[in-house]
């Protein structure tokens, strides 16, 4: 016969297996974003990594319950100096892409930032 305490671990051991799962699924779509972001913007996406920086539960627009992940990345125009971003989902949907001001790429330093 099976125990209680059997019947737990293996919930346990299923929702943290579970939570990996997504947490990997969502930065591959926040790394999505963050590079289509850059290659739009003629930016350059650096190490080719994303850093999970936070994990919160909020309510999403439709008053549902989600897990907001908030990624940081790096960037850079010239090659010369990085600049960080941020990509913040809700679930695995885009909330929010954010970048530092930065130096167009073509332009000089002494012009304008975007």
């Amino acid at each position: 016969m099976l125990s209680l305490s059997f019947f737990f671990w293996s919930t346990l051991v299923v929702a943290l297996i579970s939570f990996w799962w997504q947490s990997d699924r969502a930065r591959g779509f926040a790394y999505g974003h963050a590079l289509k972001y850059c290659k739009e913007q003629g930016l350059q996406l650096l190490d080719q990594s994303m850093v999970l920086s936070s994990v919160k539960p909020v309510r999403g627009e439709s008053g549902g319950l989600h897990l907001r992940r908030r990624y940081r990345f790096e960037f850079a125009t010239t090659g010369e100096t990085r600049y960080r971003g941020w990509v913040e989902l809700y679930g695995i949907r885009l909330h929010r892409l954010e970048v530092e001001p930065h130096v167009l790429p073509g332009s000089h330093v002494d012009e304008t930032l975007h």
